[in-house]
């Protein structure tokens, strides 16, 4: 609930210990957070606790946003045990979401909880004394980025959502009422384009630093967000926010396409910005609801039960649909994107056939025998990034934009940057309507089963032809509900969406 985030991020602060790839959380006492800021680690602790929240996938139970935009497209179904293993998968697998089922909870409580801490923080810098200013100057541009980035994920979400953008006091917080879209993503876009006006923001960091937003990050995500807005008289200038970071020089797309998900490769030169994760904290259940800093994702999307080689058992969470096995037949990506179950079986391996099994499962990130965690819960901790922006989104993005503005040219060198990566024959001839249709399947071959799939159908207005057998229904299901536990704490301030 809102009312319980606030509340409990107002009682205490975060005190970080920050590594490389780890986050040690220790809750003070209330009287902590008016005499914690007084040294320039401290302001940083206030940052990296923003950072933390991009990790959580424990809040209000399994709610790991990768795993459930799978489940709610048509690359992938819920899966899991049976039907009642997790509810709010299925139900947006099968969009029988109403206001108390469904994973609306834990996504509203989690974003509110990173735009509490970013607002916090910005208040303290602006407070601050005695600081260096170019410390303050990154700080506010990092968590401005990071602001932005949980208000895009709640606007997609939700459409209708609360602006928030200062700490609220105990008298107001009730008296929250929802903006439109629109003001949302007025809100996004100023963040970013604050954040990359910063100078102090980094083009690159040095490997201590690896995790941190940059000028790269901060302009992939404006270029997108212009571009879900939808509005083709500002795609030309989507395109030139994101050639800068084409033509940057900084990043690069992999020459091979299976390196990309390696776990040895994390940050690798295709690499925009990553959900940093650790094993290194050894949880256990007891530390479950966010307390880890492992990838919940890989315990789920592994086989369950599974024997055999290279990989560990999982719990067989998002099996591949047929029709993106299908899809993909012939497309030099397929070994890279999905584990064929049948063929383990032939060469002697076994596992437990979960619901809606189809003998398909992710394998970009799929757990694998020699990374498992050797001490803590091994499930809870599995250390792989969540890869977030990586150049070819970018590319493809860029290339939709070219086209939408009338560009067919630059359009399609973006697009064949992308398909001859993979050894495909570029793509000479198309143009208008017929390219963008090109565009839009690249995306789903090169994106597959990374969470870009359910969007990519709302924004474009194909997810009634692509999911409407599994029960969306056009004007409902573009959105989430909203959680029930917000209309009942606000009196009715805050209100349904359509058709909930």
């Amino acid at each position: 609930m809102m009312k319980n985030i606030l509340f409990l991020l107002a009682a205490f602060i975060l005190l970080i210990s920050c590594g490389e790839d780890h986050l040690d959380i220790e809750p003070r006492g209330t009287t902590l957070e008016s005499n914690f800021y007084k040294t320039q680690d401290d302001y940083f602790s206030g940052l990296v606790a923003i950072y933390d929240v991009l990790q959580w996938g424990g809040t209000g139970g399994w709610n790991m946003q990768l795993g459930l935009l799978n489940a709610a497209s048509d690359d992938c179904h819920a899966g899991g045990s049976d039907a009642s293993d997790q509810p709010s998968w299925v139900a947006w697998d099968q969009f029988t979401l109403d206001p108390e089922l469904g994973p609306q909870s834990g996504f509203w409580n989690k974003g509110y909880a990173g735009i509490y801490r970013a607002n916090l923080l910005l208040e303290k810098l602006a407070e601050s004394e005695n600081l260096d200013v170019s410390f303050v100057a990154r700080s506010e541009a990092e968590a401005k980025f990071l602001r932005a980035y949980f208000y895009f994920d709640l606007v997609r979400h939700f459409g209708r959502i609360p602006l928030i953008t200062q700490s609220l006091g105990a008298d107001i917080i009730y008296d929250q009422t929802q903006n439109d879209p629109s003001e949302i993503y007025n809100q996004i876009e100023a963040d970013l384009r604050d954040a990359i006006a910063t100078i102090e923001l980094p083009f690159t960091v040095p490997a201590e630093e690896i995790g941190r937003v940059t000028q790269g990050a901060a302009r992939s995500l404006l270029g997108k967000v212009i571009i879900f807005q939808g509005d083709d008289n500002r795609m030309a200038e989507a395109a030139a926010i994101l050639d800068e970071v084409i033509g940057s020089g900084i990043y690069a797309l992999e020459d091979e396409y299976g390196a990309i998900f390696a776990p040895d490769n994390e940050w690798g030169s295709e690499s925009i910005f990553e959900i940093n994760h650790s094993g290194n904290q050894q949880g256990d259940y007891g530390q479950f609801n966010n307390g880890t800093e492992g990838n919940y994702n890989v315990q789920f999307f592994g086989m369950r039960d599974y024997v055999g080689p290279i990989y560990a058992d999982g719990w067989s969470f998002c099996p591949v649909s047929l029709e993106l096995v299908e899809f993909m037949q012939g497309d030099p990506r397929y070994e890279h994107t999905i584990i064929d179950g049948v063929q383990l079986q032939e060469a002697g391996a076994s596992y437990t056939a979960g619901f809606q099994n189809t003998d398909y499962f992710i394998r970009k990130y799929s757990s694998r025998q020699e990374d498992r965690a050797t001490s803590g819960e091994p499930a809870l901790n599995w250390a792989y990034n969540e890869k977030v922006i990586r150049l070819a989104d970018v590319l493809l993005l860029a290339a939709e934009a070219h086209q939408r503005s009338g560009n067919d040219v630059e359009a399609r060198r973006n697009l064949n940057r992308v398909r001859t990566r993979v050894s495909l024959q570029p793509v000479t001839n198309a143009a208008g309507a017929a390219l963008l249709d090109v565009i839009y399947r690249e995306r789903r071959l090169e994106l597959a089963t990374e969470g870009h799939r359910f969007y990519d159908l709302v924004r474009t207005d194909r997810a009634v032809d692509a999911l409407g057998d599994r029960g969306f229904i056009a004007g409902k299901h573009e959105h989430l509900p909203i959680p029930q536990s917000e209309i009942d704490i606000t009196e009715g301030s805050i209100t349904q969406n359509p058709g909930y």
